[in-house]
């Protein structure tokens, strides 16, 4: 095997998507390449992703990062899941667990047995008292899960609610540790291999031009790199997500530090609420077909629970995504690849999988066209799959109460999605991946909690007799609440474990 030369790699921008970029390849990939990262103060950063997944934990892992100590430099909470409010319809709630329904062993899914006991016309309880991420969240308590795949609370799992302008600056000085460059400057050209068509060196307002081997373009929404430079198209999205704005504005928390990020359906989009140690990040997802600026500011500060503590702030977008985000020598990463909007906290979920598809395609000197391809093909399905995933929410609605919810609900939309659909309202199956962010679980929260009841079940899930089958799935449920009212409340879990400095 030859010894691999060094690439000279230059990341361009320095939010959470280029130290996130920076990091993982100093760490991970220390001898095969030099990180120049160059990224303009000016600028400032969009701070995506205060609400993440699960799979964030395994990220930080692979880079030695203390959970306590991370948690505490970001000011960070816990999260189980995302509670969702008026979707089905107005009062309808229900939580997206990170975690089973059951105990997620069988070879048949835990809801075919919960559609049996509904369809038999027998008494059986909402579906999320039988998942010990859901009853934990609702309880407002947290302990970490067991190792043990026989303890029931080995059946969840967790990410975070962190301040994002704080997780940047905590991977720069592990990237700059681990010898990655940072120059300060505005890029006002980007130079082209006139033959290859390959990016050759970026330009700075200050005269100083930095050559590459392979160029990594974070710069957000602008896409310096692979939008201007490259030109690669864009795919328009916003008819199955039409929502393209955002207000966003903190504010002091006055109720409950939840161990969920809360997603409430509006009359043109949706809230977040995501509490954090020191506030609570609250935004307006909205479209601007459908309801105005001032007005969807107005309907935010209305709503929110407390003071505030920053004036509300307008955020513009589209949904979609690049044709390709690898091109030439060019790898787009977060938002100048694509963006779907944060409704099930995908931001950092795909700068990470783009990183990890990264690091197992990283090129020797030469990229080959079948790497790049696969990157593209992978990246590709992750962001096709969230979008399908997206959409269902907005689609599955009763609601009749706003011309925004008439039009989602009554869109035509993708042929993907249709056939999930149609899969699961025969007989309650869902379409497992081998690849992709949002498994079973996932998709049966959303279905159910959306009003989505399947005409029938899973044949298999008629075997068991039915009393001892309903007597099981009580004692299931017994196991769940005691375990959960045993844990410590989020707060004290919190401040035992991972307090923020005061």
């Amino acid at each position: 095997m030859l010894a691999q030369t060094s690439l000279n790699v230059v990341v361009v921008g320095g939010g959470t998507a280029g130290w996130m970029t920076a990091a993982a390849l100093a760490k991970l990939l220390p001898n095969a390449c030099n990180i120049h990262l160059v990224e303009s103060e000016e600028i400032g950063i969009v701070g995506v992703g205060e609400a993440t997944l699960p799979h964030i934990r395994s990220f930080n892992e692979r880079l030695g990062i203390r959970e306590a100590e991370f948690m505490a430099r970001t000011r960070a909470t816990f999260k189980l899941g995302i509670d969702f409010e008026n979707w089905g319809r107005i009062g309808d709630r229900y939580i997206h667990p990170f975690g089973t329904f059951g105990r997620g062993q069988g070879e048949v899914d835990f809801h075919q047995y919960w559609l049996r006991m509904l369809h038999e016309g027998r008494p059986v309880d909402e579906l999320e008292r039988y998942s010990m991420a859901c009853m934990m969240a609702r309880l407002g308590k947290f302990a970490l899960p067991s190792q043990d795949p026989a303890d029931v609370t080995s059946t969840f799992n967790y990410a975070y609610q962190f301040d994002a302008t704080l997780y940047a600056p905590f991977l720069r000085s592990i990237a700059e540790g681990l010898g990655a460059k940072r120059t300060e400057g505005r890029i006002v050209d980007v130079e082209l291999d006139g033959e290859t068509g390959n990016i050759r060196a970026v330009k700075l307002s200050s005269g100083e031009r930095i050559e590459g081997d392979l160029f990594i373009d974070c710069s957000g929404f602008v896409a310096l790199l692979i939008g201007k430079a490259l030109n690669e198209p864009f795919q328009d999205w916003s008819k199955w997500l039409p929502c393209d704005r955002a207000v966003a504005m903190p504010c002091r928390t006055e109720t409950a530090v939840t161990p969920y990020t809360g997603v409430i359906a509006m009359e043109a989009g949706w809230r977040w609420r995501i509490p954090l140690q020191h506030r609570t990040g609250n935004g307006y997802v909205h479209s601007s077909a459908f309801i105005d600026e001032q007005s969807a500011t107005d309907a935010l500060v209305a709503a929110v629970e407390g003071e505030k503590i920053a004036e509300p702030r307008v955020l513009r977008f589209k949904a979609g995504r690049r044709e390709r985000s690898w091109v030439k020598n060019c790898v787009a990463i977060g938002l100048a690849s694509g963006f779907l909007e944060p409704l099930e906290s995908t931001s950092i979920y795909l700068i990470q999988a783009a990183i990890t598809a990264l690091l197992e395609l990283f090129p020797e000197k030469d990229i080959a066209d079948a790497d790049r391809d696969e990157f593209n093909r992978v990246i590709d399905l992750e962001y096709d799959r969230i979008r399908d995933f997206l959409i269902l929410h907005y689609h599955a609605t009763e609601r009749t109460d706003s011309e925004f919810w008439n039009y989602t609900r009554t869109m035509v939309i993708p042929d993907s999605l249709a056939e999930k659909l149609e899969l699961f309202r025969r007989r309650g199956r869902v379409v497992k991946y081998r690849e992709g962010v949002f498994l079973e679980a996932s998709w049966i929260a959303v279905y159910l909690g959306q009003r989505i009841y399947p005409e029938d079940h899973d044949l298999r899930a008629d075997l068991p007799n039915p009393d001892a089958l309903q007597k099981g799935m009580e004692s299931f449920k017994g196991e769940v609440i005691i375990a959960a009212e045993s844990m410590p409340d989020h707060l004290g879990m919190i401040a035992q474990y991972c307090p923020m400095a005061a």
